[in-house]
């Protein structure tokens, strides 16, 4: 595996459907999208992100230039809009260019973005080519899909990828198939396990997808600390101190500077602290770690690259496994239970929690995935609102790729 020409052709280990070519154009594609569509299926442009087709044709050759074909870029832009639309904000907008950057992505990627290398009938270990996660965690998750779909469950570890975005993304893959996603990964050491000051784990999250019947899909996206550093981000940016229980300083005590990991501190395990039960946010961020990382052959605890880095480290420095590492799977339904029996008792399961009757100051009981839902619709009906340096951000990255930067109605 010590190049992209020796990889086996897309999919080909998977059965799954190839994406477009490598040297395919986006711009001369007969399903692209008008100015007006957001989309036009699997095989259109994204347009929706831009303010006119010219610009959006500048950005896709940008990353075509680099070896993404356009399902990939489309699958990547979709993932960062679901990503704001999320509310986890656009803090990270020059980290994409990083990422490939460090990674010396090519055109010689030709559309592969992984390789399943050693694997039984429901359980496979894929090898990335040093790229975007955003391409290579949608791979692994078809492959889990397609074994499911063979043996009713499938599994896969990925080592040598970096940053792959939104767990909850990869999850709901599964859901169109009607089956119940996972995904999982480690990430850079940000966060002090219970009573340590040193770093050792990154905010390692979890997300599972489960479909239902007449009502929306249960979805839990959740970093295993009490706050992702995101929202660290944001605080920064507004000069704000962060709630008690999210940081601890340089010397392990309790901080609520936003600043405090980059000063020596650390994000804290969910719970904060011991006895709020910091020990099981601690738990559950081991146990992404151990099967992201030590089960798939990538690096672990305090060896995860930093994100800051684009995901990669320098090749001289001692490391103890490939990469950053993800865990995904799928199950199917029908295997445990007849699907439409499933489906009727996990509406009755929706409805009957958000029939709860709420506490005081609250309105409604939620169900995991309602607030991402209530709020992409918002930001769908009244814009995406940016704080003033995401937006000088943004406008400086347009510029370097010749993307023009949207005029004011």
């Amino acid at each position: 595996m010590s190049g992209f020409g020796n990889m086996p052709p897309y999919g080909e280990n998977t059965g799954s459907t190839p994406s477009s070519s490598g040297n395919e154009s986006f711009r001369n594609s007969s399903s692209a999208a008008s100015d007006s569509s957001p989309t036009s299926g699997s095989t259109g442009m994204t347009t929706a992100m831009f303010r006119d087709r010219a610009s959006a044709e500048r950005a896709y050759d940008s990353l075509h230039r680099r070896g993404y074909t356009k399902d990939d870029v489309n699958l990547m832009m979709s993932d960062e809009t679901r990503k704001t639309h999320f509310g986890e904000g656009t803090a990270d907008t020059d980290l994409g260019d990083k990422a490939m950057e460090g990674a010396g992505v090519g055109s010689a990627i030709g559309g592969t973005v992984g390789a399943v290398v050693a694997a039984i009938a429901a359980i496979g270990t894929s090898v990335a080519l040093p790229g975007l996660g955003l391409v290579v965690a949608p791979f692994a998750m078809r492959t889990a899909i397609e074994k499911a779909r063979q043996v009713s469950t499938g599994w896969v570890a990925v080592r040598n990828s970096n940053h792959f975005g939104i767990a909850g993304y990869h999850a709901m893959l599964a859901l169109p198939e009607g089956m119940i996603g996972f995904a999982m990964t480690n990430a850079g050491p940000l966060v002090a396990p219970t009573f340590s000051k040193d770093k050792l784990l990154g905010t390692n999250p979890i997300a599972v997808a489960i479909p239902a019947g007449e009502e929306p899909p249960f979805v839990l996206d959740m970093a295993t600390t009490t706050a992702a550093y995101g929202k660290l981000e944001i605080l920064q940016r507004k000069n704000q101190p962060t709630p008690t229980g999210w940081v601890q300083d340089a010397t392990g005590l309790p901080d609520t500077d936003a600043h405090a990991v980059r000063k020596g501190g650390a994000l804290l395990p969910l719970g904060g602290d011991r006895e709020h039960g910091s020990h099981k946010g601690y738990g559950l961020g081991a146990w992404v770690d151990i099967f992201s990382g030590v089960l798939a052959g990538a690096n672990y605890g305090p060896w995860v690259p930093p994100f800051a880095t684009a995901g990669f480290m320098d090749s001289a420095q001692k490391l103890v496994g490939s990469g950053t590492g993800h865990f995904v799977g799928a199950m199917r339904v029908d295997a445990f239970r007849p699907a439409e029996e499933f489906a009727t008792h996990m509406d009755n399961w929706i409805r009957t929690f958000r029939k709860a009757e709420p506490v005081p100051g609250q309105t409604a009981v939620l169900v995991p995935g309602d607030p991402e839902r209530l709020l992409e619709a918002q930001r769908r009906a009244e814009g995406i609102p940016l704080l003033p340096a995401v937006a000088d951000g943004l406008r400086q990255l347009g510029e370097r790729f010749g993307v023009a930067w949207p005029e004011k109605s």
